[in-house]
C-alpha cells in the first residue's frame, strides 16, 4: 500500500471529529510522563472529549476547508488535539487544570466556536465554568429570594406560636387600628407642636 492510501483514513478521521466540534485545542505534550499522559487521557475520556496524537502534516490537511486553517501555524513539534463536539470550554478547561500538576503540559492555541485564540486566550476561556456549573448558579441566584422569602414567613410564623398562639391579625390588629385613629383626628384637634 502505498503512504497516500494509509494516511487516507486517518485524515478522514480528523475530518470528521473537527467537523462539528465546539472547540479544538492544540497541547504540547512533551515532558509528560507515560502516568501523567495517561491520566490526562482517562480524564479526557470521561468527559466525552477526544484527546489523540496525530501527526501535524494529517492535522494541516484534514482542516483544510474546515475554517480551522488557523491552527497551521501551531502545528509545530509534539501536538496533541483535544476535541469537544458538546461543551465549548472543556478541552481548554481540563488541559488548563491538569497542567497544575504537570507542569510540562501547555496549550499552544484553540478555535472555539468558530474564533482562533492563541495560547493566553485559551487559557482566559480555561477560566469558564461549564455549562452545568453557570446552570447551576442561575438557578440558585433565582432560588434564593424565594428561600429568603420563606424563611421570614416561617419566622413570623414561629413568632406568632412564641406570643400564645396569636394570629397576624391579633398582632397587626391594633397597630392597624391606632393608625387609622390617627388619621381621623381633625388638624385643629391636633396638639400643636412646640
Amino acid at each position: 500500500m502505498a503512504k497516500v492510501e494509509l494516511k487516507q483514513p486517518i485524515v478522514a478521521e480528523i475530518k470528521e471529529n473537527v467537523k462539528d466540534a465546539a472547540s479544538v485545542v492544540l497541547v504540547d505534550y512533551r515532558g509528560l510522563t507515560v502516568a501523567q499522559d495517561t491520566e490526562l487521557r482517562k480524564t479526557m475520556r470521561q468527559n466525552d472529549i477526544i484527546y489523540k496524537v496525530y501527526k501535524n502534516t494529517m492535522v494541516k490537511l484534514a482542516l483544510e476547508g474546515t475554517g480551522m486553517e488557523e491552527l497551521d501555524k501551531d502545528l509545530e513539534g509534539p501536538t496533541a488535539v483535544a476535541i469537544s463536539k458538546t461543551d465549548a470550554t472543556a478541552p481548554a478547561r481540563l488541559v488548563q487544570n491538569f497542567a497544575k500538576t504537570a507542569p510540562a503540559l501547555e496549550i499552544k492555541s484553540g478555535i472555539v466556536e468558530g474564533s482562533y485564540y492563541d495560547t493566553e486566550g485559551i487559557k482566559q476561556i480555561a477560566l469558564v465554568p461549564s455549562r452545568e456549573e453557570l446552570l447551576s448558579k442561575l438557578l440558585g441566584s433565582i432560588q434564593s429570594p424565594i428561600t429568603n422569602f420563606a424563611r421570614v414567613i416561617k419566622q413570623i410564623s414561629e413568632k406568632l406560636e412564641a406570643n400564645g398562639g396569636a394570629t397576624a391579625a391579633d398582632v397587626y390588629a391594633p397597630a392597624e387600628a391606632a393608625a387609622e385613629e390617627a388619621a381621623e383626628v381633625p388638624a385643629e384637634a391636633a396638639p400643636a407642636e412646640a
